[in-house]
């Protein structure tokens, strides 16, 4: 009985001589005298293998010449030595089965390059073409460098809620979750009695793992999240999703410093990876999306970050000799197009970026002495701009409590925040790295939305 195998396998191996058999989609067939040449894919690699179908096999006349684009067969045969130009084997066919037609009239996925913009249109297919099944591969292999990094460290993993009663960047972009009758809805004084809702109160889709992952990082030390999260931002930029994945650690007795060391690290540590296990893949990225994307890689590996503060940041933009869309002042968030002028014009690597005003970050930030700034750090990398956000968190009871009011919260929802204050507080450290903003910047996709199998963007949610 034929031994089967994966392409990706063969390839490695190379076991010529041995009775195989592979499973896959067609991509091409073309005939010769008397032969098939059929190109098969089973996705476990961007190369296709070769198999030569003679019509001595039983079913050549009436189903492999029937053969397109898209089909689905088994097939085994002999491993050979392939004598064709550019490929080293191929598998000389002793029984080939179709499992599954698709009519060639109807097949939108042809031999050609399509874009991207249309793959969109065809969620369901998308991952049959050559770069989104590339930047499948390399999302998968960077999710498990994820937890080799974090485990190689000692960090412990914590699954936290999806569904969350807290808003943690306190800007209100959040998804409610409610059973309620939308069609005869619930109310008092004109907003809805969520008290009648699921859980007896509001709740939300969660922006961020991190307040739970602080609970944990109190009583465990060193722990990480990596999961879901969403926005209700209407945003429709090439950076900007309505749900995506963080990985988001948090550390104890650790300051900005640490924090910052950590997350240098963590970005080399995936990019080596993807470096040392995607090669082929990453090949196509740098012929067909960016030709420089391997210099770019080898660059962030191979050199430590640049580093200035917010303010150093502000002073370097206002004497820019670049006229910028959005205004550049003390007080307001770096746009993309400064960070990317940063990253991309002036240090011409990735940068940190540390102590932003109190103003314009959120409330769990540790104060600086100054009472203006915050012990924060975003990390920006060429191509995407801000692809870590991060700081040290505010561990003294009282300040917290100042932020919590200044910024005009509601206390009473953030007591058992501020309770891990009350009950052996110690110095911590966190931050959030988006996962599709590092596929991004790994594979050279310009667009957000081609490094998540399901895009979810404003007026967009198809399957």
């Amino acid at each position: 009985m034929a031994q089967y195998q994966r392409i990706a396998q063969i390839i490695k191996n190379k076991p010529v001589g041995e009775l195989i058999e592979i499973r896959g989609w067609l991509r091409t067939r073309r005939d010769s005298k008397g032969f098939s040449f059929l190109e098969v894919n089973d996705g476990s690699c961007l190369a296709n293998i070769q198999i030569v179908a003679d019509d001595t096999l039983a079913n050549y006349a009436d189903e492999i010449l029937r053969l397109s684009t898209g089909c689905s067969v088994k097939i085994s045969g002999l491993l050979a030595q392939s004598p064709a130009k550019g490929q080293d084997i191929e598998i000389q066919a002793r029984r080939v089965e179709v499992v599954g037609w698709a009519d060639p009239e109807t097949y939108p996925l042809q031999k050609k390059r399509h874009s991207f913009e249309f793959l969109r249109e065809i969620a369901h297919l998308r991952p049959r073409s050559n770069s989104l099944g590339a930047v499948t591969r390399v999302r998968s292999a960077l999710s498990f460098a994820v937890h080799c990094f974090f485990n190689e460290r000692g960090f412990c993993q914590i699954h936290t809620p999806i569904i969350t009663t807290s808003d943690c960047e306190g800007a209100g972009e959040m998804f409610t979750v409610t059973t309620l009758d939308l069609n005869n809805l619930a109310q008092t004084n004109g907003r809805p009695d969520f008290e009648k809702d699921f859980f007896g109160r509001q709740a939300s889709l969660t922006v961020s793992g991190q307040l739970e992952a602080e609970i944990y990082c109190q009583a465990m030390g060193n722990v990480y999240t990596f999961g879901p999260t969403f926005r209700a931002e209407n945003s429709n930029t090439s950076r900007h999703l309505a749900e995506f994945w963080m990985i988001e650690p948090e550390m104890a007795f650790c300051d900005l410093n640490q924090d910052i060391e950590v997350a240098q690290a963590f970005i080399k540590y995936l990019v080596q990876y993807a470096l040392d296990n995607c090669a082929e893949d990453l090949a196509l990225f740098s012929k067909f999306v960016d030709k420089d994307l391997a210099a770019k890689l080898e660059m962030v590996v191979n050199n430590d970050f640049a580093r200035i503060t917010y303010s150093e940041a502000v002073d370097r933009l206002q004497h820019a000799e670049k006229l910028f869309a959005f205004p550049v002042e003390w007080g307001s968030d770096l746009q993309s197009e400064h960070e990317r002028y940063l990253t991309e014009e002036v240090f011409k690597r990735p940068l940190i970026v540390t102590d932003y005003p109190k103003t314009i970050k959120p409330f769990y930030m540790r104060v600086n002495d100054d009472n203006k700034t915050v012990a924060a750090m975003d990390i920006l990398v060429p191509g995407i701009g801000e692809i870590i956000g991060g700081s040290q968190r505010e561990e003294r009871l009282e300040v917290l409590i100042n932020r919590i009011q200044e910024l005009g919260l509601n206390q009473p929802d953030y007591e058992w925040y501020l309770d891990l204050r009350r009950y052996g507080s110690v110095p911590h450290a966190g931050f959030g790295l988006g996962f599709e903003r590092i596929i991004q910047f790994v594979t050279g996709m310009a667009n957000i939305r081609e490094v998540i199998p399901f895009p979810r963007t404003p007026g967009s949610a198809a399957l």
